[in-house]
């Protein structure tokens, strides 16, 4: 237990940062599946709400801006692990991991994109992707967790314990 409580940090955010990081090829390169996803089955929706272009190159939360958070919230990550001192750049990368994976999470249940994504060519990731997601929602989760004494100092005033 002792193991797990001082190095179990370094699971979690391998686990994280791997998603993460896989994802950026995906993001950045306008692949056809990313562009489904992200122009196809959400920005239609968004439209439909009066929001259209949210989800579009150059909107708000395109898959390059969803994309440089994700490795904004890595590279915090793998900094906050390997450093020591640096337990609170590991909590908000943490933080940014959660909220970022927490939209995910939400558009997946609540638009049309859906568990299971299925492609424009009837395929289906079967629910990867939202699996995937849940597992880095639950290691973001439970990094803060790990490192609630820094936070919580933060709230309460202290800087004694960051």
């Amino acid at each position: 237990m002792a193991w797990l409580k001082k190095h179990g940090h370094w699971l979690l955010t391998a686990f994280v940062t791997f998603v993460f990081i896989q994802s950026l090829f995906f993001k950045f390169t306008g692949s056809p599946e990313t562009v489904y996803i992200f122009e196809g089955k959400l920005n239609p929706w968004a439209a439909s709400l009066g929001l259209g272009g949210v989800f579009a190159p150059g909107g708000i939360f395109s898959a390059k801006v969803v994309g440089t958070f994700e490795l904004i919230a890595s590279v915090l990550l793998i900094i906050g692990a390997a450093l020591s001192g640096s337990r609170l750049v590991q909590v908000l990368g943490a933080a940014m991991g959660l909220g970022v994976i927490s939209g995910a999470i939400f558009f997946h249940l609540f638009t049309p994109l859906g568990i299971a994504v299925v492609n424009t060519d009837g395929s289906s990731d079967g629910g990867e992707l939202f699996m995937l997601a849940c597992g880095v929602w639950v290691c973001c989760a439970l990094l803060l967790w790990l490192r609630r004494d820094v936070w919580l100092s933060l709230l309460m005033g202290s800087k004694s314990r960051v």
